[in-house]
């Protein structure tokens, strides 16, 4: 999902340097109909990330960090069906752990961070993910948008986690400008209409990925080309906090 390590700092997206931001921003009227347009096209949008449970949720999220989704899917397969929650992982060990995901970036940070948080689940929360940011965000490897993730997939909750495809999108389209991902999210979170909250993230990371790609954006296809302010401002590049 292309997600920053949770090393307290902003994540860095190369592609910002030359990003434009436009002057008009989208107005309400466009924003419900772009949604409306999503939801026509994808009813119930489902992350493409594999897993079997909330934990296996977390940990395929916190590995997708500077990963593809499938990369990640190819990784967790054989380890989610030998270890499936905090116990059965602890029970692999470390060792056991990098093994089944050394073809993923940064996986031995990931992988003691999978360890680390894994005995925290059990020794404060009886083994179980928890359901606030607050906790989500105390767990080793686990920042803002991860817990995002968590928190939409697996509670329900209307949260939005900005990677560079949404980042990219909101810009882009005049939904959302921001210099930094916060920004995007708070300015998604005020502007998107409460009915489709609950779906946006996945609608505008998959629009990111097949759709509005950083190089060669697909607009002879998109569904929300005549709603879109890519093509019909003039740009101003603006600098991007990193």
């Amino acid at each position: 999902m292309n997600f920053s390590i949770a090393d307290g700092k902003n994540p860095c997206y190369p592609f910002l340097k030359s990003l434009s931001l436009y002057v008009h921003p989208m107005n309400t009227k466009t924003i419900n109909e772009l949604f409306r347009r999503f939801q026509m096209a994808m009813p119930v949008p489902e992350t493409e990330l594999k897993y079997t449970n909330t934990y296996t949720l977390l940990i395929a999220v916190l590995l997708s960090a500077q990963a593809t989704d499938k990369g990640v899917n190819k990784a967790t397969k054989a380890l989610f069906e030998c270890a499936d929650t905090p116990q059965k992982m602890l029970t692999l060990g470390i060792d056991g752990v990098l093994d089944y995901i050394k073809t993923i970036g940064l996986y031995k940070t990931k992988g003691a961070n999978i360890i680390k948080l894994s005995h925290i689940l059990i020794d404060k929360h009886n083994g179980a993910v928890p359901h606030t940011r607050e906790d989500l965000e105390a767990l080793p490897g686990v920042g803002r948008k991860t817990a995002n993730v968590v928190l939409n997939i697996a509670f329900g909750e209307p949260t939005i986690a900005v990677d560079t495809h949404i980042f990219r999108v909101a810009n882009r389209t005049g939904l959302a400008p921001g210099k930094t991902p916060r920004a995007v999210e708070d300015l998604l979170q005020e502007r998107i209409p409460t009915p489709y909250l609950d779906h946006a993230h996945h609608w505008l990371i998959l629009h990111g990925r097949y759709i509005c790609k950083a190089q060669k954006p697909l607009c002879e296809i998109c569904p929300i080309h005549d709603l879109c302010e890519f093509s019909s401002q003039t740009p101003h590049t603006i600098a991007v906090q990193c």
